[in-house]
């Protein structure tokens, strides 16, 4: 017959997943309640207590005991056997080392041991306590894989090895987290609890005080493990030890001592240098590890004039200098993973110990009472010896001698054996009185022993001795400093930034860079990288301490932080903003860029196609949080159609608008109210159907030009515009005509009447030059250069005067101010 069985996949999957994940819960990654070992840590412990490599005892070839338990207990790798044998030898692991190892154990940079064949191990004093008294019917026990021979399934454990050396692992569903604690401390909260069994956690923390590391440091907030101890959850801070070294000129180093738990002591320090190479702080000017047979070191010297608290509060912030050690206290508890507090784990301790004390009790009574027996049937023999030695040696063998012993003496089985298997030599002068002495020993030690098992108070204070004993034994000082509160650490950024001068670029499609000193000045400003069809908007020297500005013309502003900008060569195209601005529009360009010190103070205003207008304050776009990955509004654009044209920053001015169709209207922009970032603002000018806003600028100059889109273009004094009230519909500034009509392509102020200074097309000031060229490309390519300060004052309506004879044929593609 076939043993085929119809099962479904969902049924076999869930049935072998279920038994794979309660043997990896119950049998390999989560330690037991009562001796907190896991069960490979106990079959080795086990196996190197029963071959008798103990502390007392010279060191054996790891690889020895690692293949007996293999052999005899543990049927999986032996690698995995030699690490767990190697882990509770590391005593920057382990508050209490179980294992002692000769030969390299590994260290805290993370290096590996060396190969078991190279190394030695053997029990450490300690974990004699662990397998005490485990030959006296303390413990289950349990056949071994291959059921040869029996192997215990906890030990007795004669201190709470759970809490001093805490547990770490991953299970099914499961994972453990519990830390290493101050023998002393765990002792005095358990005989604190034995003599007061219904204690509140808060008077167990009187003497158990928190976790104590291995490694030291400092554990900052108390509520914290209050909490950890009263659910299993919580998380604390575990801070280095540091200190401040004065060197020689004035200089500093930072030395640190003592590192949280479980942190690889060359990947921080390679961290620490990554920040020094980066310099992610300034003024780090080496990072050595001074480590050596003394102790740890780690020194961080700095550069003179260095911020040194700055330096110390940015590694502890961003470097496992500080980190959060969270517990998650979960043991195995009667089979089951159980998530437990400080006062669950105490009280199954007790329950333990209570079980093993009067477990051996039984036993050492038991075997008392034996020995009893035979002491008083050995003392009666002595009384009639000679009687004794006749009737032997009148019997045919051994058990006739034991049966006419025991039916002429009364002697029972066990104290007739013991008489015929006498030697002789023993009978030469026997003292009856050490026999008695023995005799009143044992019924002394079984008075004790009844005791125990019959009296709980008796048995507790038998527990509480040897618990005291053992901490008077192996009792140390606590390593690990306990602060009350976590401090929260606070960084000024602007002392973080290295400041250094360098030139910042914007174009209007959105490509941002920063580029060095060196770079800009090997480039002419024309040779800057960027697309074709793309246009520089913004360059200027600026410090990495600034902040840049953006605005677009969906009314999006983008901050970013100088410093933050990548560094980018000049004649390369540089960062897009859509790289990380997740909402920055695909037709969205950048109109006006700057660089500002501070939001504290500024205004500016913007203008929208369809006739809006607002102003805005800067201290609206005070950095958020979100600033590297989104934009936020500066006006809000209700048509579709709609986008803004200009922004500008302002102080106390006129503003101007020239629209399409040839009409501009001037009025003071203090008729334009003060409007938070997200609001569309009010009615600049009343536009005819049809019409846009062209363009719109402060009106700090004396003219302004004009360029239509046929080509022509003229200067007209500011004057000519006389102020009016906002909402306007303007006056006209060209001449209508029946065919071929002007319609405004561009228009801005002309600064040429101020002379005698380099030009700068970005400036928020009037640029004071003797030149302002324009820029202007016919549909046909053709190029032509107009200096707006050659041009003559033209009247408010004329149409001014063609560009070129065939400019307007080929009618005006684009222009720019050069």
């Amino acid at each position: 017959m076939s043993n085929i069985q119809n099962m479904s996949l969902e049924d076999i999957m869930g049935e072998r997943f279920g038994r794979y994940s309660k043997y990896i819960i119950q049998e390999r990654a989560l330690p037991d309640i009562r001796d907190g070992l896991k069960p490979v840590q106990r079959r080795i412990l086990y196996s190197m207590h029963k071959d008798g490599n103990t502390f007392e005892k010279g060191y054996r070839k790891s690889a020895k005991s690692v293949g007996n338990i293999m052999g005899n207990f543990h049927p999986h790798g032996d690698s995995s056997i030699y690490d767990a044998m190697v882990r509770m030898s590391q005593d920057w692991k382990n508050r209490e080392i179980l294992v002692e190892m000769h030969g390299n154990n590994g260290s805290m940079d993370g290096d590996p041991p060396a190969a078991m064949r190279y190394t030695e191990a053997r029990l450490s004093e300690i974990s004699g306590y662990l397998l005490q008294d485990i030959d006296k019917k303390t413990v289950p026990w349990a056949w071994n894989f291959d059921d040869t021979e029996k192997e215990p399934t906890v030990l007795p454990a004669a201190f709470p090895n759970l809490l001093v050396n805490g547990a770490t692992g991953i299970s099914a569903g499961y994972a453990t987290d519990i830390p290493p604690h101050n023998l002393a401390e765990v002792i005095d909260a358990v005989v604190y609890m034995i003599d007061h069994p219904t204690a509140k956690l808060d008077k167990l923390m009187e003497f158990l005080l928190g976790p104590d590391f291995p490694t030291g440091g400092i554990i900052q907030g108390k509520d914290e493990i209050r909490k950890a101890y009263e659910t299993g959850k919580g998380r604390v801070v575990v801070q280095s030890r540091t200190e401040i070294e004065d060197l020689k000129g004035g200089k500093q180093q930072i030395i640190v001592t003592e590192i949280p738990y479980e942190i690889n002591k060359s990947v921080l320090v390679k961290k620490i240098d990554d920040v020094r190479v980066n310099n992610k702080v300034p003024g780090i000017a080496e990072v050595r590890d001074e480590s050596d047979r003394d102790g740890l070191r780690i020194a961080i010297e700095l550069k003179k004039d260095a911020d040194t608290q700055t330096i110390l509060n940015y590694l502890l912030k961003y470097t496992d200098l500080q980190v959060n050690y969270n517990f998650n206290m979960v043991a195995i508890d009667n089979f089951t993973p159980r998530q437990v507090g400080l006062v669950k784990i105490l009280s199954s301790y007790i329950a333990h110990r209570k079980d093993i004390i009067v477990a051996r009790s039984k036993f050492d009574k038991e075997k008392a009472e034996k020995r009893l027996h035979i002491v008083e049937g050995v003392i009666r023999v002595i009384s009639i010896l000679d009687e004794v030695i006749a009737l032997i040696r009148a019997s045919e063998n051994k058990a006739d001698a034991k049966e006419n012993l025991k039916v002429s003496y009364d002697f029972s089985e066990e104290q007739a054996e013991a008489i015929v298997t006498l030697q002789l030599y023993r009978l030469t002068n026997t003292d009856i009185v050490t026999l008695q002495e023995e005799e009143a020993d044992l019924r002394q030690k079984i008075a004790e022993l009844a005791a125990i098992i019959g009296d709980e108070r008796t048995m507790y204070n038998v527990m509480k001795r040897e618990l005291r004993d053992i901490k008077k034994t192996f009792g140390n000082a606590r390593r690990s400093e306990l602060q009350a509160q976590a401090v929260t650490i606070e960084i000024d950024t602007a002392s973080l930034i290295v400041e250094e001068e360098t030139f910042v670029s914007v174009t209007r499609g959105g490509y941002i860079k920063r580029t060095s000193l060196r770079s800009f000045n090997a480039s002419t400003i024309d040779e800057i990288g960027k697309r074709d069809d793309d246009e520089l908007i913004f360059y200027a020297q600026t410090k990495t301490t600034q902040h840049l500005l953006m605005f677009t013309t969906l009314g999006n502003v983008i901050y970013r932080p100088v410093h933050e900008l990548t560094d980018i060569r000049w004649k390369d195209i540089g960062e897009h903003l859509s790289q990380t601005i997740t909402n920055f529009a695909t037709d969205e360009e950048v109109l006006y860029a700057e660089i500002v010190d501070t939001f504290e103070t500024g205004t500016y205003f913007a203008v929208t196609k369809l006739g809006q207008i607002k102003r805005v304050e800067r201290k609206e776009f005070t950095p958020w949080r979100t600033y590297k990955s989104k934009s936020v509004k500066y006006a809000k654009i209700k048509d579709d159609s709609d986008s803004i044209i200009a922004v500008s920053p302002i102080l106390m001015d006129d503003v101007l608008l020239v629209t399409h169709n040839g009409y501009a209207l001037r009025f003071n922009i203090e008729e334009v109210p003060v409007v938070g970032a997200k609001a569309a603002g009010v009615k600049a000018i009343n536009l005819k159907d049809g019409d846009v806003v062209q363009a719109a600028f402060i009106a700090n100059t004396k003219s302004f030009y004009i360029l239509t889109q046929r080509g022509s273009v003229k200067r007209t004094a500011i004057d000519d515009i006389p102020l009016a009230k906002r909402a306007g519909r303007g006056l006209q500034v060209l001449r209508e005509l029946k065919s071929k009509p002007h319609r405004i392509f561009m228009a801005g102020p002309v600064f040429a009447e101020n002379s005698g200074a380099e030009l700068d097309l970005f400036a928020t000031e009037p640029v004071k030059s003797e030149e302002q060229i324009l820029l202007v490309t016919s549909k046909t390519g053709d190029t032509k250069e107009i200096n707006l300060s050659d041009l003559g004052i033209s009247e408010r309506t004329s149409n001014g005067s063609f560009i070129s004879d065939t400019i307007s044929d080929q009618e005006v593609f684009a222009a720019k101010i050069k």
